[in-house]
Formats: structure tokens, C-alpha cells, sequence
């Protein structure tokens, strides 16, 4: 009687535990429902496990500190540092490889193609308040560490590509500039350059400035590799490329008219001025106008000029004649436009010599 008693006992504890171990283990493997409620969590640097689970328990992340020291006893917790969107409802299990993987939250940042490295500060500056300009300013100029990221030429402009990024929660001016570069790089690395003519005759430096000023002068996908044969053009034939935003870049103004004065600048990036390309970008290119700058269009046109009717295209020419004529039209078209606005145009233009574009494309 005795021993079947103590049987008896021994399988009811036996499955009492079981049935613990079970429900331990259900807590562990829980998952998050889809669309809970999460709950932002920082994790300093260095911080011990112990202080993490007890954060988590804190906020009602999990329901025992206990169980949280019990399974990382078991299987180990490995913990990330960050600011994290963790989940109600989810198992230690679950939060743990959350911390482990260093899922910590990003920000959303969109960079347009086309923008000069100071324009890309204020966009940052934007979702990073702390962000210091001058710093930037210096890391984007400073050669060593444009060396150290494989860019020519002692300047990162050009080489910060546009795209839409999650960026970490907690960076610096140098992480953010590391993040543009590689990414440029990447994109680079994926663009055939083995036919290129420009690549062959002026290497990375020479495209990505090419690339820059075919970025600013058309907001048009069927014109960029027209206007790049254009240039490409003029390049090869010594005359200036007459690109009015290489004009704008001196005076750090992308957008806007160009002023008579402004076109007497000495600057060896005054493109009305002086023939070949300019020393270096004049600002970011997206993929569009690298793969463009790699592979100019085969094309007798030597001119263009904004049509200035709203669609945002171009007249190209073959000589100057033809080119007066177009230049004439879009005069038209402008002052037609005006006139439908209420809108003066009594401005200090450039005279139109070169390529002529007087407008802007920056609006993408």
C-alpha cells in the first residue's frame, strides 16, 4: 500500500512538473500578434543582462523577472545595445532574439537625386537634430577620409547616393557618410563600364562629374542619355560645356536664375567659361544619370535648350542657328507663361551662350 502510494505521488509530481515545463515553455515561445502594440526600449552600451530584464519587466514586457533569468541561464542572451520597438505579448523567446539580433529602431530618411552634400545635411539635419554642419562640412571636404572610403579627388561630393534609407536610430556625421558612399559603391560596382568612353578616357572622378551636371539639367528619363551625348560631345571637340548649374554650384545656389555677373566667375567649375569637365561633381547622381554618363547617346546635337512649355523638355540642335531659333521659341513660351500668371520676367538672365538652359530641374 505504501510503495503504490508513493507512486502515485511520484507521477503526479512527475506530471505536475511536465505540465510546468510546458506552460514555462509556452511563455518562452509566445509570439507577438500581428499589429501589437510595441514599446520603445533603450539599451545603453554595456548594459548587464540582468538590468535589461529588468527593463523589460518594467515595462510589462514580460510577466517574470524569474523566468527571464531562467532562460538566459538555459540559452544564453547575447544582448545588442540600441532604442528598440519591441511587441506586447511576445515570448522572452522572442524578445530575447530581438535584443540579440539588434533589431533597434531606424529612421526613414529619402534623399532626392541631384542634391549637393550641403542640401543632404538639411534633409539629415531633419531627422537628426544633433547632426553638426561644420563637422559635416569638414568630413565631406576632408581628403583623408574620402581616401579611406576609396573617392577620388579629396572630395565626397558626388559619391553620398540618393536613395530612401533606414538608418540607425543613434549615428554620427561619419556613419552617415560611410552609409552614402558604400551605398554609392554598390550601385557603382552593378553598372557595366567595360564599353564606356568617358570611364576610359576620364576613370570614376570624370563620369561621376558628368554624371552630376546630367542630374541637374533634365528632369526628363527620355532625354538623359541625349543630353549626355551632348556634352559628351563637347567635351571631345574642346568647347565649353556651358552647363549653367556648374555655374550655380560656386555660388551654393542650385536653383534659380543665373545673373550676368554671376557668369564672369574665374571658378574652373564656370562651364560658360572654361572648356572639359569641371574639377569634380557638383552634386549627387542617382543610377539613371551614372548609367547614362557611362553610355552617352551616339548624337549630332551639340546644343539644347528648355522648351519652357511646362513639360519640362528640351530643344536640341545641331548648330548654333538652329540653336538661336529654339532659344527664340522657349523665350516665347516663356513669356507666354508669364503672362498667363501675372508673373514679370524682368530678371538679370545669362545670355544663353552654350547649352542655354536657363531653368531649373531640381523639382523630383
Amino acid at each position: 500500500m505504501k510503495t503504490r502510494t508513493l507512486l502515485l505521488l511520484s507521477a503526479l509530481i512527475l506530471g505536475g512538473s511536465l505540465v510546468a515545463w510546458r506552460s514555462l515553455n509556452l511563455q518562452f515561445e509566445r509570439r507577438a500578434p500581428a499589429g501589437a502594440e510595441t514599446v520603445s526600449l533603450l539599451v545603453p552600451p554595456g548594459t548587464p543582462v540582468t538590468i535589461v530584464g529588468r527593463m523589460l519587466a518594467e515595462n510589462q514586457l514580460i510577466g517574470s523577472l524569474v523566468q527571464f533569468r531562467l532562460y538566459c541561464k538555459l540559452h544564453g542572451c547575447e544582448l545588442q545595445a540600441g532604442l528598440f520597438e519591441l511587441p506586447r505579448g511576445a515570448g522572452i523567446a522572442q524578445l530575447v532574439e530581438m535584443l540579440r539580433r539588434g533589431d533597434a529602431a531606424t529612421r526613414t530618411v529619402t534623399i532626392p537625386e541631384g542634391r549637393a552634400s550641403w542640401e543632404i545635411f538639411h534633409i539629415l539635419h531633419q531627422a537628426y537634430p544633433e547632426l553638426d554642419s561644420l563637422r559635416w562640412e569638414n568630413r565631406v571636404h576632408d581628403s583623408a577620409f574620402a581616401a579611406g572610403l576609396g573617392v577620388p579627388g579629396g572630395s565626397l561630393e558626388g559619391y553620398l547616393f540618393p536613395d530612401t534609407y533606414n538608418l540607425p536610430w543613434d549615428t554620427t556625421e561619419d556613419e552617415l557618410l560611410m552609409i552614402l558612399v558604400h551605398h554609392f559603391f554598390d550601385t557603382w560596382e552593378s553598372l557595366p563600364r567595360e564599353d564606356s568612353p568617358v570611364f576610359r578616357d576620364h576613370g570614376l572622378k570624370g563620369t561621376v562629374t558628368l554624371a552630376s551636371i546630367i542630374e541637374e539639367e533634365t528632369a526628363a528619363e527620355i532625354e538623359r542619355t541625349r543630353i549626355a551625348g551632348v556634352f559628351w560631345n563637347r567635351v571631345q571637340r574642346g568647347m565649353p560645356l556651358g552647363a549653367d548649374p556648374t555655374v550655380r554650384f560656386i555660388y551654393r545656389s542650385l536653383t534659380g536664375p543665373i545673373y550676368k555677373s554671376q557668369l564672369d566667375s574665374n571658378s574652373p567649375y564656370n562651364t560658360r567659361k572654361f572648356t572639359g569637365l569641371p574639377p569634380g561633381p557638383i552634386s549627387n547622381p542617382g543610377r539613371a544619370s551614372l548609367k547614362a554618363a557611362l553610355q552617352p547617346a551616339k548624337t549630332p546635337d551639340l546644343y539644347f535648350v528648355a522648351k519652357e512649355n511646362g513639360t519640362r523638355e528640351h530643344f536640341f540642335a545641331t548648330n548654333l542657328q538652329d540653336h538661336n531659333k529654339f532659344r527664340e521659341s522657349a523665350a516665347a513660351n516663356r513669356t507666354g507663361a508669364a503672362m498667363g500668371t501675372g508673373v514679370g520676367t524682368a530678371l538679370e538672365m545669362g545670355t544663353g551662350l552654350g547649352t542655354g538652359n536657363a531653368q531649373t530641374t531640381r523639382a523630383k
